[in-house]
């Protein structure tokens, strides 16, 4: 078995304490911290909120995100087309000073979201047992023409990777839960394409569940998988830093038919050319007790980048190829090769 000195929560408990800091943090594989936005100290216009969800296949995929960052919402929806005439389409709708008025959930166990910017309606519902996410895009990147989606998402795994992360200034924090590998059915459409998620395209769903206080200039690095192997075992897996003051836990870990599996830290070793990240060259992932070594081959960049200087949200999230070992906490090794996953590098002044 391995061991880690990183601290993890067991039980439930308030994420604010009255200074409206992070009270204990950690690591859990459980949403046992309580958010409460009343509770934040900090300016509404810094306050940072968000659903994003990625649902995809060895074949294709499809963004949806819901934001509130305080100053400006923003809703968008992606579709990336994989294999050997890869594409992507990305568009957005923002709003301006909402304030909390999204009226984002305060927790991800339950709570239902729905909201409309420009031509763009999504609503994501979440009963406690299914997520149904549906909507439309009337002109979707400019084309006069409507992008509907209409997905459930099931089978949440029991355990998730749940983090609760100061910055190293008063009343900021991050507080995260990434969910990989629940079952998908539902569609996409859009033109010509009329992409199918289910049993048969092996579709699965992540939930990138986001709340917090932001300090203002961030870079992050964030990669996520999920996969059902030959073997029809379900694996995925959620890496990255760059959130906060993560000396208390590290957001590593690994995903085996709805168990956590933790790490400790993992690098991503994004090649650079003439002084730059070369985000399309192979990378590799490292970790220092050797449990995640993967190559990565990318096959998209999808980045829509926002810059006004003094903001700008300047992401590449990397769609490609993934393959290596992983070994579980009881040294079980899973062997990878050739599984879609994404790996991203942020940058925002915000």
């Amino acid at each position: 078995m391995f061991e880690f000195t990183q601290h993890e929560i067991t039980s439930e408990q308030p994420l604010l304490d009255p200074k409206g800091n992070i009270a204990e943090p950690g690591f859990a594989k459980k949403l046992l911290w309580k958010y409460d936005r009343n509770a934040i100290k900090a300016n509404k216009l810094r306050i940072k909120e968000w659903d994003y969800y990625y649902i995809g296949t060895q074949d294709y995929g499809l963004c949806l995100t819901v934001s509130d960052v305080g100053y400006v919402s923003s809703l968008s929806v992606s579709l990336l087309k994989f294999g050997d005439k890869p594409f992507q389409m990305n568009d957005s709708e923002l709003g301006i000073l909402p304030l909390g008025k999204v009226n984002m959930p305060s927790s991800s166990v339950s709570g239902d979201v729905s909201t409309k910017a420009g031509t763009l309606e999504m609503t994501f519902n979440n009963d406690g047992v299914k997520r149904h996410l549906f909507g439309k895009y009337d002109n979707f990147c400019n084309s006069g023409k409507t992008l509907t989606f209409d997905v459930v998402l099931s089978d949440c795994p029991e355990e998730s990777m749940v983090i609760a992360t100061p910055f190293d200034k008063d009343a900021h924090f991050y507080y995260n839960q990434k969910i990989n590998c629940m079952k998908a059915e539902g569609f996409v459409k859009f033109d010509d394409i009329d992409w199918q998620f289910n049993e048969e395209s092996k579709a699965l769903g992540t939930l990138d569940w986001g709340r917090g206080v932001w300090t203002y200039d961030n870079t992050w690095y964030w990669g996520s998988g999920q996969m059902v192997l030959d073997d029809g075992n379900v694996f995925g897996f959620n890496i990255g830093y760059g959130f906060g003051n993560t000396t208390a836990a590290s957001e590593n870990m690994l995903f085996f038919n709805g168990k956590s599996h933790k790490l400790d830290q993992v690098k991503f070793n994004i090649p650079m050319k003439n002084g730059d990240f070369d985000y399309m060259s192979p990378w590799t992932f490292t970790s220092n007790d050797g449990r995640f070594e993967m190559s990565f081959k990318p096959v998209i960049d999808r980045v829509a980048p926002i810059d006004l200087k003094v903001i700008c949200m300047i992401p590449h999230q990397v769609f490609g190829l993934i393959s290596g070992t992983a070994t579980l906490d009881d040294g079980t090794v899973i062997e990878i090769k050739d599984k879609m996953v994404f790996a991203e590098r942020v940058h925002n002044k915000w």
